[in-house]
């Protein structure tokens, strides 16, 4: 492994670690430990078994995504290229996606390039739907969220001001579609500043596989898939709150939205999201519903370990799996 590649892991390391210490940092730890023996671990247990679910459904998935590759790939061997993905998120942030792909091309069925772009599609669905949710919890019927943007933010920011705080957000609105619309038009010139670029292949790559999602031979049950799998978080995210006295007047619509602040700290380029998670989590529990930091941070942490935990020990299962089965060939990739 080069210099380089150690240098960024170490300092996602420390990030991480940075992230851990402000999260519990005035943790009350006598109320922490009481906090994790009051939990009922029946809906933790449940949880998991959801999570375990959603795993076999992302491997179907991308299995569906697949098959124009080749149509001998199994639901087993897509399955164990997520879970090796996800083993490796813990070790090298970011480096599950193009791990899962080594897994297929590992079989020998299809070559590392044609995966990726299969990958490509499953996340620029994924995307969508996140950004369709955090909008349902937004605008949607009545939510601590909606009523904190209205109440905490644009109140007092109207009152400070002279005209409606809406109009901002209406001209940034208008500007972030102009900006758009102009970085399509230059987009050849952009493509000479290297960041540019990156950036442009990350948004072509996300419009393709979106509308690659509309040509796909089995495009019914991949949108069932996806809404199974997101069905599936949810049900995660209120089983949490299930399980946690100290949150328990939270309710479904509450669990959407935790979901969606959790699922930040999951895409935050650390070490399988340690401390980004809890952080990130916490405060919002903290600012958004005035639930004491203490009993924030045993809820992150009680979230966040038992997904890590199933993530680590399925995930070792199906690398067991992989380096044991002779139907995969030795498996190389540069991390």
């Amino acid at each position: 492994m080069k210099f380089k590649k150690i240098l960024q892991w170490a300092i996602l390391l420390v990030i991480a670690a940075v992230l851990l210490f402000f999260a519990f940092k005035g943790v009350k730890w006598e109320d922490f430990v009481g906090g994790i023996k009051s939990c009922n671990f029946f809906w933790i247990v449940v949880s998991m078994v959801v999570s375990v679910a959603v795993f076999w459904l992302r491997g179907l998935r991308w299995r569906l995504s697949m098959l124009p590759l080749d149509e001998s790939i199994t639901p087993m061997e897509s399955y164990n290229g997520v879970m090796f993905g996800y083993l490796l998120n813990f070790v090298f942030p970011r480096a599950g996606e193009l791990a899962r792909c080594g897994v297929i091309a590992a079989t020998g069925k299809a070559s590392f390039q044609s995966v990726l772009g299969s990958v490509v599609l499953e996340r620029s669905w994924d995307m969508l739907c996140y950004i369709l949710i955090l909008l349902a919890v937004l605008v949607g019927g009545e939510s601590a969220l909606r009523n904190f943007i209205q109440n905490d933010i644009f109140a007092p920011a109207s009152a400070a001001l002279s005209f409606n705080v809406l109009w901002i957000v209406a001209a940034a609105l208008v500007l972030g579609v102009a900006a758009l619309v102009l970085i399509l038009k230059y987009r050849n010139y952009l493509r000479r500043f290297k960041v540019a670029g990156k950036i442009l292949d990350i948004i072509e790559g996300a419009l393709k596989g979106f509308v690659m999602g509309f040509k796909m031979k089995h495009k019914w049950s991949f949108f069932l898939y996806t809404l199974l799998i997101w069905l599936g978080y949810w049900m995660m995210s209120y089983s949490t709150i299930l399980a946690f006295p100290q949150v328990g007047d939270l309710g479904a619509s509450d669990a959407l939205f935790l979901m969606v602040v959790g699922s930040l700290g999951w895409i935050v380029p650390v070490q399988g999201g340690i401390g980004a998670y809890h952080f990130i989590l916490s405060l919002a529990l903290s600012t958004i519903y005035g639930i004491p930091q203490t009993s924030g941070v045993i809820f992150a942490t009680i979230s966040h370990e038992s997904q890590a935990l199933t993530m680590l020990l399925f995930g070792a299962i199906s690398l067991v799996a992989v380096s044991l089965s002779p139907s995969y060939k030795k498996i190389k990739m540069k991390i």
